[in-house]
C-alpha cells in the first residue's frame, strides 16, 4: 500500500469538518490538519466542504473563484477551484477601513477581486458553460476584496484539495463600489493595485483573470450545480485574486486601488 492510499483509507470528512467550524467560530488556529489525513483530490476536499457548510448557523450567500496552482493542475485535472461566502462575512466598505478578523497563528490576506452579482437563479442541472452564457446571468460587477483566512497557516502551501476543504480559504469578503457600466468600457479599462501598509505588493485588473472574470463565473455556475447547489438570483461570486494573494497580519492595513473605478480600504484587526 502506498502513503497515497494509506492516508485516503484515513481520511474522514466527518471528523474533518466539525474541526474546521468550530476553530472558525472560536477564531482560533488549528495546529495541523485536522484528522492528519490530508484530501488527495478535488472531490475530497468539496466532501469537507460540503458538510462544513451545512454545519455552518449562516446562509450560503455566495462563492469564490480561485486558481489551481500550474503544478497541481495535471494530477488534479481542473484549473480553478471553489469556496464558500457566507450572510455575516459580507461587508459593505465606507469611507474608513473596514475591519476584518486574522486569526493569532492561522492564515490571512488580502485579495483585489472584480465581483459578479447574479441577476437570475441559474438552472439546477446545467453543469457546462461558456462565458457567453455566464454574461446573461450578471446583474452587477462590484469591485471589492476578498479576506482569504483560515485557522490552518498552511493551507496555500498543502495544496488545492486542503484550501478547499476549508471554505476554499475564505474568511469574508467586502463590497466596493458597482461599475454600471461594465459592458461598455471593457476588461482592459478595469486596473487593480493592491497596498498594505502604504506600500504596493501587487498590480493587475480584470485581463489578469484567465479568460475574464465571466470565465470565472461560467466555471463556478457549473461547478456549484454538480454539487446540487446551483446559483440563485443576489448571490454573489468574487472570480479570482486579480493582482495576487497578498498575507497580512493584525494591525495591516490595505488600500486597493481601482484607478478611476474606485478603491476599497480594509484592516486586519485581532480575531
Amino acid at each position: 500500500m502506498t502513503v497515497s492510499e494509506a492516508q485516503s483509507d484515513l481520511f474522514a470528512p466527518a471528523s474533518i469538518a466539525p474541526q474546521f467550524v468550530e476553530a472558525r467560530q472560536k477564531g482560533v488556529s488549528v495546529p495541523g490538519y485536522p484528522g492528519g489525513a490530508l484530501p488527495q483530490s478535488m472531490a475530497d476536499g468539496y466532501a469537507v466542504q460540503d458538510i462544513a457548510i451545512d454545519l455552518w448557523p449562516d446562509e450560503l450567500v455566495g462563492w469564490k473563484v480561485g486558481l489551481v496552482p500550474p503544478q497541481h493542475r495535471e494530477r488534479l485535472g481542473v484549473d480553478r477551484l471553489a469556496g464558500c461566502i457566507f450572510a455575516k462575512n459580507v461587508w459593505d466598505a465606507g469611507a474608513e477601513p473596514t475591519p476584518f478578523r486574522a486569526i493569532a497563528g492561522g492564515f490571512t490576506a488580502v485579495e483585489a477581486e472584480f465581483i459578479i452579482r447574479l441577476s437570475k437563479d441559474a438552472p439546477e442541472g446545467k453543469t457546462e458553460w461558456t462565458a457567453e452564457e455566464a454574461a446573461d446571468y450578471v446583474g452587477e460587477l462590484i469591485l471589492g476584496v476578498e479576506i482569504a483566512g483560515s485557522p490552518l497557516k498552511t493551507i496555500n502551501e498543502l495544496g488545492p484539495p486542503i484550501v478547499v476543504s476549508d471554505f476554499g480559504n475564505n474568511d469574508g469578503q467586502i463590497l466596493g463600489p458597482v461599475i454600471e457600466n461594465w459592458r461598455e468600457i471593457g476588461w482592459e479599462a478595469m486596473p487593480a493595485e493592491t497596498f498594505v501598509n502604504g506600500l504596493s505588493v501587487g498590480k493587475g485588473g480584470a485581463t489578469s483573470i484567465p479568460g475574464s472574470p465571466l470565465a470565472a463565473l461560467a466555471f463556478l455556475l457549473g461547478h456549484v450545480a454538480s454539487r446540487g447547489r446551483p446559483l440563485k438570483k443576489g448571490m454573489i461570486v468574487t472570480t479570482g485574486a486579480s493582482t495576487g494573494i497578498h498575507d497580512v497580519a493584525a494591525g495591516d492595513e490595505s488600500t486597493i486601488s481601482f484607478g478611476p473605478l474606485g478603491e476599497v480600504r480594509c484592516r486586519a484587526v485581532p480575531a
